[in-house]
């Protein structure tokens, strides 16, 4: 098998070393880099992977380095085609994705100048929380081009959604197709109208108050499990979500996926990153894809541009 680029993972966290270990796992990567701030961490757990490699049967390196506040072991994501911005704090029972803004802006604008540094041709794939906000502040830190720019939020937020309906309906999750656009938060809109089950609008098969029902258990998807862990939040998910994007950009593969990317008109919306359908490739953003919404699906997506349009604005000063 032919392996080629490089793909780096900023933060060693659950997430980051969930989603460093699926990257070495698909096999298609030279190199997986994993960094962070707390010494030997990433070095350990990249040693433990490495051991894996027999088991698993993968050839793909990772590379473990901690890395300071003030940018010392950062060298290590030298030509990175892809970089994952997991660093920063996750969310405890009780908080919001809005409430960790200050804290995680600090972080990763930090990280943001690293990779402009270090990787200056790198799509950066940002999964850190508030996720919108995030992403515009890692393109402004930057200063790439938006298109190089992703965010993870519909990717995750589509697959909680799936698995709902198909929880609901007591069918294989393969059958089902499902859809979210908007805000990774409040404002998110999932699409009842793009969702099939076998084939069949989900219309067809659920009532529409068990649709609310499950559209409002989508959109607090992540609280839901933050309250169960008590300690920490989700990362199965959002990490299979990061990663297959990454891949999507390593294989140029043209995919078509539910990400934050930045709108200039589609929908009639522009100036700022949202939750939409985009090509991804080794370009990162090679689209953005516009689908056929309902009326109220659009309405709701435009209040979800305005909702987001605010608090980007106000990560400039962060």
């Amino acid at each position: 098998m032919a392996r080629s680029g490089v793909v780096s993972v900023i933060g060693a966290g659950f997430y980051g070393s969930t989603t460093a270990l699926r990257l070495a796992e698909y096999d298609i990567f030279e190199k997986v880099v994993l960094t962070d701030i707390l010494e030997g961490k990433a070095e350990g757990l990249a040693l433990d992977m490495n051991q894996s490699r027999g088991i698993e049967g993968f050839e793909t390196l990772v590379v473990g380095q901690t890395t300071t506040a003030d940018g010392a072991g950062y060298e290590v994501i030298a030509g990175s085609d892809v970089v994952v911005i997991t660093a920063g704090l996750p969310r405890k029972p009780g908080m919001s994705r809005m409430d960790l803004i200050e804290v995680n802006a600090k972080i990763v604008r930090s990280v943001a100048e690293q990779i402009a540094k270090h990787a200056p041709n790198a799509v950066v794939i940002v999964v850190s929380n508030p996720l919108d906000e995030m992403t515009a502040l890692t393109q402004l830190a930057t200063g790439f081009v938006k298109h190089k720019v992703i965010g993870q939020a519909g990717m995750l937020d589509t697959a909680r959604f799936t698995y709902f309906v198909a929880e609901a309906l007591n069918v294989p999750v393969g059958s089902v197709q499902t859809l979210t656009l908007g805000s990774h938060g409040d404002t998110m809109v999932p699409v009842p109208s793009r969702c099939l089950v076998n084939g069949k609008p989900l219309s067809e098969l659920l009532s529409a108050e068990k649709i609310d029902e499950l559209v409002t258990r989508t959109r607090n998807g992540g609280a839901e499990i933050v309250a169960l862990l008590k300690t920490g939040s989700a990362y199965y998910a959002p990490s299979a979500a990061a990663a297959r994007m990454a891949k999507a950009v390593i294989e140029d593969s043209k995919t078509v996926m539910p990400v934050c990317a930045w709108v200039d008109g589609e929908y009639g919306i522009s100036g700022v990153y949202l939750g939409v359908e985009a090509k991804i490739g080794r370009n990162g953003i090679e689209q953005v894809v516009e689908t056929q919404l309902t009326a109220n699906e659009k309405a709701d997506l435009l209040v979800a541009a305005e909702a987001v349009r605010s608090k980007q604005a106000d990560v400039q000063s962060l």
